[in-house]
């Protein structure tokens, strides 16, 4: 499955251009955490330090030190980083992307891999020229910030660039989810399916997203459980079920932002309170780990299911000859619980997601 899929993110450009925090906020992490990249404003990141994601540690986001400093000069930085290692990039500037910006774009492109222009420290932009503007637009600085960006990579020859504005301290606001909806489009499936998984929810088309993916592979789990119910073992099944319940509701709870310490992060992040967080989603799913019985009790309420459970069960006494019944059982309860979970959890992300930004 796809969070087993490695997948290596380079995040480079120029000194003091933010790449430390941006490593952070994509991850979830704020900066006083002991897995944080370390920010400031010098250059803070020396040489080349992965970080792993909290939840998915086979999604590797790398810092990469500025380019062009006396450790890192522009003519060796593309060998002495090794950038054969990472799967795609993402170029970061605090202003205007300068000469060193497009060698990097160009030596990438000759390796045949993708890389995204980020604008960071938007939020400072429109802040700014709030205080000094008496009649102030938005919409209109952002679009200004833009072009101005877009006109000076193709000043220095670079055709038809795609520039992304975001701020490291609001992901949810500017063109952060739009890099998730370009990734969509160039990333393979299992690295594109990887990224989406570490994603945080910065729109509620994002948790759509999240659970039109899982929903794609509820079937294939239905399917797990019904080849071991075939198995010739009595009892064995009932117990790998929900073993197996536990374990794809766990994952879905994680990609969803629901487990405690993403909790944590969006309360950090937003100054929302975190116990007002929690009294939005499903108590029995605010918990530091799932187990089979937390399962079952948020099942409880779906008679269909509590049917089929003790339906299969019971078919296990049923001669071989009509043993069918019990695959058939295990299938559709598999399958119907597996939907149930994924409607409360991705109701509850968005119900966090709404709350935060009020």
């Amino acid at each position: 499955m796809e969070e087993n899929y490695p997948l290596n993110i380079a995040v480079t450009g120029e000194h003091g251009s933010g790449k430390s925090s941006f490593v952070n906020a994509i991850r979830g992490v704020d900066h006083n955490d002991e897995r944080a990249a370390p920010t400031g404003s010098v250059e803070t990141t020396e040489d080349v330090r992965s970080y792993p994601h909290p939840n998915y540690p086979k999604v590797i986001f790398w810092d990469l030190p500025g380019v062009g400093t006396s450790s890192y000069p522009a003519a060796e930085y593309v060998k002495k980083v090794g950038f054969e290692r990472f799967d795609f990039f993402i170029i970061v500037s605090a202003d205007r992307f300068r000469e060193n910006d497009v060698k990097l774009a160009k030596e990438i492109q000759k390796m045949g891999k993708k890389f995204y222009f980020v604008r960071s420290k938007i939020d400072n932009n429109v802040r700014d020229k709030d205080r000094k503007q008496r009649e102030f637009s938005e919409e209109s600085i952002l679009t200004q910030i833009r072009n101005n960006c877009v006109q000076g990579l193709q000043d220095q020859g670079f055709e038809s660039p795609q520039v992304f504005l975001v701020s490291s301290f609001d992901l949810h606001l500017y063109d952060f989810p739009l890099i998730e909806e370009t990734l969509k489009k160039d990333l393979p499936d299992l690295r594109r399916e990887a990224f989406q998984s570490v994603m945080p929810n910065t729109s509620l088309e994002m948790i759509d997203r999240k659970k039109e993916a899982f929903q794609s592979t509820v079937k294939y789990f239905a399917g797990l459980s019904a080849a071991v119910v075939a198995l010739p073992h009595h009892g064995f099944s009932g117990v790998v079920d929900l073993g197996l319940l536990v374990g794809v509701v766990t994952r879905y709870v994680f990609v969803f932002g629901l487990n405690l310490s993403s909790l944590r992060r969006v309360s950090w992040y937003t100054a929302v309170p975190y116990a007002e967080l929690r009294k939005v989603i499903s108590p029995s799913l605010a918990v530091k780990r799932l187990t089979p019985v937390l399962v079952l009790k948020v099942l409880v309420h779906c008679a269909s299911s509590a049917v089929l459970m003790r339906a299969e069960e019971e078919s296990r006494f049923i001669p071989l000859l009509i043993s069918s019944a019990a695959v058939l059982f295990s299938f559709l309860t598999t399958h119907r619980a597996l939907n149930i979970f994924l409607d409360v959890l991705a109701d509850g992300a968005q119900r966090v997601f709404k709350k935060a930004m009020v």
